[in-house]
């Protein structure tokens, strides 16, 4: 694999997000090589005894039902991918989804994913916490389509695609979800260590761009939370900007919801804020990056909403 320039931009960028200088060349090192391409396979069945491909140790935050498999694995060409036995997906994304597995009283809650496409994190969400409904939304056209083909191959039940703005979402459910999950569009600089292309990535003007269109959509998303309810905030970037930068702005504007910690990924604490949340950088070896923060909801509400609104797609009582 041919080794990528490290651009002028993308050195002040890390000199400016990472202070230890040791740590920082570390980062610069593995954008600059382009090989964190980790995989994993969440089943959905009982895993089988024998799996076709080797399956990589660790780490103590991979749930049960998750296999890290090895490099250069390619388990979406088996059958069982097909018959929908497993999804594949990026090793970082089960980092910041795992947080799902860190609250018990999320079993067979009413789960509300506002950025859906392609699925991963609706179908974790379905595995870990089996919830009583599960509703994933998509503001995209083009991609509600890979969002279903998922769902229905992996046979995920009490599920409905829909496709609304967060701001039309929330009035429509009103605060009715014991879990909203909010995988927030960013910037894409982890695609940098997956080797992939990733233009205007680390330019401060896409950076605040994203940031704003963040706030935004977690703003609107807090409205769906019931009360007690939790809200999940993840992306798969590393500006501080679009991470522990809207945590704390989201914190500041809604005292009423309080960050959690989450026990099991306490080892990668961020070191960028006083707020408990997470990182997990391409530098560790386990996959391109992360990062998380669990919010619970600690006022009382009134639900509201009308669910006969919503605009569904695809509904899975429909399907089977």
């Amino acid at each position: 694999m041919p080794i990528a320039e490290i651009s002028a931009l993308t050195r002040k960028f890390a000199q400016k997000l990472i202070q230890n200088s040791e740590e920082c060349e570390a980062f610069l090192g593995a954008l600059q090589v382009g090989a964190c391409r980790d995989r994993a396979v969440l089943w959905l069945v009982e895993r089988v005894n024998e799996v076709p491909w080797q399956v990589e140790s660790g780490p103590e935050w991979r749930p049960t039902f998750v296999d890290r498999v090895g490099t250069g694995a390619r388990p979406g060409s088996h059958p069982l991918h097909e018959q929908g036995a497993f999804y594949c997906l990026d090793f970082s994304s089960v980092f910041s989804a795992s947080a799902v597995c860190a609250f018990p009283e999320l079993v067979g809650a009413k789960v509300v994913d506002i950025c859906a496409a392609p699925g991963g994190k609706s179908i974790f969400a379905w595995r870990a916490a089996s919830p009583s409904i599960l509703i994933s939304n998509e503001v995209i056209g083009k991609r509600t389509g890979a969002l279903i083909s998922n769902l229905v191959r992996c046979k995920i039940r009490n599920a409905r695609v829909v496709r609304h703005d967060p701001e039309v979402l929330a009035e429509i459910l009103g605060t009715s979800a014991d879990l909203v999950i909010v995988d927030a569009p960013c910037s894409g600089q982890s695609l940098i260590a997956k080797g992939e292309d990733s233009p205007g990535c680390f330019h401060p003007a896409t950076i605040n761009m994203n940031a704003n269109r963040q706030r935004r959509i977690i703003s609107n998303s807090a409205k769906v939370v019931a009360g007690g309810g939790m809200l999940m905030y993840m992306t798969c970037t590393y500006a501080r900007e679009e991470n522990e930068g809207v945590l704390e702005w989201f914190v500041k504007k809604n005292p009423s919801f309080r960050a959690l910690s989450v026990p099991h990924l306490e080892a990668h604490h961020s070191t960028l804020s006083s707020l408990p949340c997470y990182r997990l950088w391409p530098q560790q070896g386990l996959g391109a990056g992360a990062f998380v923060a669990v919010l619970r909801c600690e006022e009382e509400r009134d639900c509201g909403g009308d669910e006969s609104k919503l605009h569904v797609l695809w509904d899975s009582s429909a399907s089977h």
